[in-house]
């Protein structure tokens, strides 16, 4: 009877809750040890699984929460898209992917890799919640360093962002470089 109640507890705040809640705050509001919650959470999600349900029990950005099952995207798609324009620019995510793979980095850093001022950008990013100031550079004029938020994870659907692919997988293999250097070059 206990264990019922601990899981339904469980899900009660993780229903409610706007971010990921941590294991060890859900630890503290059922007074359990820290492993109890996790493997009820396991539990949980592979109960959700086994029934196919339409929602998931996740473990991102170093906590748990209810989300749409992946199958389910189209639906989810049209729900929340309708009628609104809201997507990142091309520039956007290029200064998004820097911050993420390169962080703590500095808007001079990110201007010097992308080649053009990204302040305007940085700005933006900010604004969304997708990127904040994590500290100063020690060095002279101390500029301020950026780096990723808790927010961008949840909306990546990563628990670190270790978890990113490896940039070796967006960088085209030696072949590849010699075909196109090979297609630059004048004929004869």
């Amino acid at each position: 009877m206990v264990e019922i109640e601990e899981r339904r507890a469980i899900e009660a705040v993780l229903m409610v809750a706007e971010t990921p809640v941590e294991p060890n705050l859900l630890a503290q509001l059922l007074e359990l040890a820290p492993a109890r919650v996790s493997q009820i959470c396991d539990e949980l999600a592979q109960s959700y699984r086994d029934e196919q349900r339409g929602f998931e029990l996740a473990r991102v950005a170093g906590g748990y929460r209810f989300q749409s099952h992946p199958d389910m995207a189209p639906y989810i798609e049209r729900f929340v898209l309708e009628g609104q324009s809201a997507r990142l620019s091309a520039a956007a995510l290029e200064t998004l992917a820097i911050v993420a793979y390169k962080q703590p980095v500095s808007r001079a850093q990110v201007a010097s890799i992308r080649g053009v001022n990204s302040d305007g950008v940085l700005r933006t990013l900010c604004q969304r919640g997708y990127v904040a100031e994590v500290g100063h550079d020690p060095g002279p004029g101390q500029a301020v360093l950026y780096g990723t938020t808790p927010l961008l994870l949840e909306r990546l659907g990563l628990d670190r962002i270790e978890e990113l692919p490896p940039l070796g997988d967006f960088v085209p293999g030696p072949e590849v470089m010699d075909a196109l250097e090979e297609g630059l070059r004048p004929s004869g």
